[in-house]
């Protein structure tokens, strides 16, 4: 299986094999790519070996658990929302805990090897729903406050944008408009690299220096460092769906679709905010 830029389908097992219906049939196939590239991709490997009461993961495994995560993360979103909206003084105490309990429980399921838990998945989903409703709050009630564009609308553009994004690259996939190669997804993970040293650089100037490097503050370099995130975050999806289909090729066991569903997740997290902040970049007077 390719490297992937997210962290979590970089722990998910790595065989490749016959299997069930994937994401898109018009992906590079091994062949192919060893002739492209010159070497195989993939290690030789035999199918998963499912018990007697299990059995291979399939797209279907992958949209259902995936939409259970995501139905938990929005669930308490808005819960979150709504009581911070009530009570703005719980804002910043939501997003802390939100986040590091959300961080904290990826590592866990990336390390731990318990990405198929679906206990930690949820727990993710449901803490990263916490943090992502206070921090909407934070992004928006500002602008509303200031009588520019309300708060539900920006949200709602977010959401719309980030689910856009998503299917739009389901498609490029799917159709091999753009293929997963070697070269792919170095590049990808280089910019990632990039992307995460500029931003820890910025957060450790901020102690220092009034909006640090400039990449936060609103200003025009901000916004391009946002786009180049909204783009990595895309591209990552490519990956991230490649990595998904060769689990289900290998026919990995049924419960790996928690782990996709996790990988998954983080991603569309990670878009979300950064297009709901680069919103509320042009939406200041």
């Amino acid at each position: 299986m390719r490297t992937t830029s997210n962290p979590v389908f970089r722990n998910l097992p790595k065989q490749e094999g016959n299997g069930y219906a994937s994401f898109g049939s018009a992906t590079a196939g091994a062949s192919q790519v060893t002739q492209q590239f010159g070497q195989p991709q993939y290690a030789p490997a035999e199918p998963y070996q499912t018990g007697p009461t299990s059995r291979a993961m399939t797209i279907d495994d992958v949209v259902t658990k995936t939409g259970m995560t995501l139905g938990v993360l929005a669930l308490t979103a808005l819960v979150s929302y709504f009581l911070v909206n009530n009570d703005p003084g719980l804002a910043s105490p939501f997003v802390i805990v939100g986040g590091l309990v959300g961080l904290v429980l990826v590592l866990v399921a990336t390390f731990g090897r318990k990405m198929d838990n679906p206990a930690i998945v949820l727990a993710y989903a449901a803490f990263e729903g916490l943090f992502l409703g206070a921090l909407s709050f934070m992004f928006t009630a500002p602008i509303e406050a200031a009588g520019g564009v309300s708060a539900s609308v920006l949200i709602s553009q977010a959401v719309l944008g980030t689910f856009g994004v998503f299917f739009g690259m389901l498609v490029v996939y799917k159709t091999g408009a753009i293929r997963v190669t070697p070269r792919l997804t170095r590049m990808i993970i280089g910019a990632l690299i990039g992307v995460v040293v500029l931003a820890l650089g910025n957060l450790v100037a901020s102690f220092f220096i009034d909006g640090g490097l400039g990449l936060r503050d609103g200003g025009p370099i901000a916004i391009i460092f946002s786009l180049v995130c909204i783009g990595l975050a895309a591209f990552s999806f490519l990956l991230d769906f490649d990595a998904a289909d060769q689990l289900i090729r290998a026919q990995a066991p049924e419960k790996a679709a928690w782990g996709v569903a996790l990988g998954l997740t983080v991603t569309l997290v990670w878009l979300y905010v950064e297009i709901l902040r680069l919103l509320s970049y042009f939406s200041r007077d």
